[in-house]
């Protein structure tokens, strides 16, 4: 007669008895739970390849917090994230914490976002929750802080001659250098005078890659390749070849008109201005400066398609 009796773990194991003879057949292998497939989740692209643990699960840095009564500027240069929280600009960006789509992670990668001037840190807060929600992608930015109308233009000059400090250009070329020497992708937007911050910091970086690093070059371009930059409305004329580019201009906006790489109509200063080799320049036409033509949360955004969409063009 046959008899099953569990053990005290709740594995079975099966005793069987006949006449005259006793043994005990061996204890069944312990059942083997079944194990959940992950979900099918987005991994932060500037941790994407790393492989110290340590350094995927390490807290940020402490919040910087500005004295009280400070203006926009004590925020010049620093990484924002979620909230508003603000990061010293050595503050490893996988540490960030990310503003999200309030529909959920729906693509790959962490975008870097760049803001024109007149921009304090709270209307930067605001189009990175927007290009996150419009993108479907996790976004942080580095802070391009406004000290008013004049000294905002005097710093667009001194940007297009390259000439001048400027935090935020040191801290997006710095944050560059380190991803790409640790071999990751980066996802850049910029508007208006974003646009001149990304190009000067991205000529500071290929500098640097030929100096520091003694790359030729074509191993400096093939390097630049893993940056992808879009930029709205952007006042820079120039920008240096390596990354893939999407710029979008609306005729109707005098900034890229007449500080960036211009309308869809053709002039002759359209010699001194390069997008990048194989950009893509999407041109639309839709308000006025006086209603919004320079706007990218109303304006920019609505025209925006998917990056290797828009490349594809």
């Amino acid at each position: 007669m046959g008899t099953i009796g569990r053990t005290s773990n709740n594995n079975i194991a099966r005793t069987t008895t006949t006449t005259g003879t006793t043994g005990a057949a061996p204890a069944a292998k312990p059942a083997t739970a079944a194990t959940a497939k992950p979900a099918n989740t987005v991994k932060d692209g500037f941790d994407a390849k790393a492989t110290n643990s340590a350094v995927r699960t390490a807290a940020p840095a402490a919040v910087f917090t500005a004295p009280a009564g400070a203006k926009d500027k004590a925020y010049d240069g620093k990484i924002m994230g979620k909230g508003g929280q603000a990061f010293d600009a050595s503050t490893p960006l996988s540490q960030i914490p990310a503003y999200e789509p309030k529909g959920g992670v729906k693509q790959p990668g962490t975008i870097i976002y760049v803001n024109g001037m007149m921009t304090d840190k709270a209307g930067q807060e605001t189009t990175m929750q927007a290009i996150a929600d419009k993108t479907g992608q996790k976004t942080i930015g580095i802070h391009n802080s406004t000290e008013g109308f004049f000294k905002d233009l005097g710093q667009c000059v001194t940007d297009k001659m390259d000439k001048g400090k400027n935090p935020a250009v040191d801290t997006l070329a710095d944050s560059l250098y380190t991803e790409l020497k640790a071999g990751r992708d980066v996802h850049l937007m910029a508007h208006s005078q974003g646009g001149l911050i990304t190009s000067r910091a991205l000529n500071d970086v290929a500098k640097r890659l030929r100096i520091e690093d003694g790359l030729s070059p074509a191993q400096v371009q093939e390097k630049l390749g893993k940056v992808s930059v879009e930029t709205f409305g952007a006042a820079a004329a120039t920008y240096p070849d390596g990354p893939k580019y999407v710029h979008y201009v609306n005729d109707k906006d005098p900034v890229p008109g007449l500080f960036g790489l211009g309308t869809s109509g053709k002039g002759p200063l359209d010699l001194l201005k390069h997008a990048g080799k194989d950009a893509k320049i999407r041109y639309f036409s839709e308000k006025s400066i006086f209603s919004g033509a320079h706007n990218i949360n109303d304006t920019y955004l609505n025209q925006r398609v998917p990056f290797d969409q828009a490349r594809a063009g």
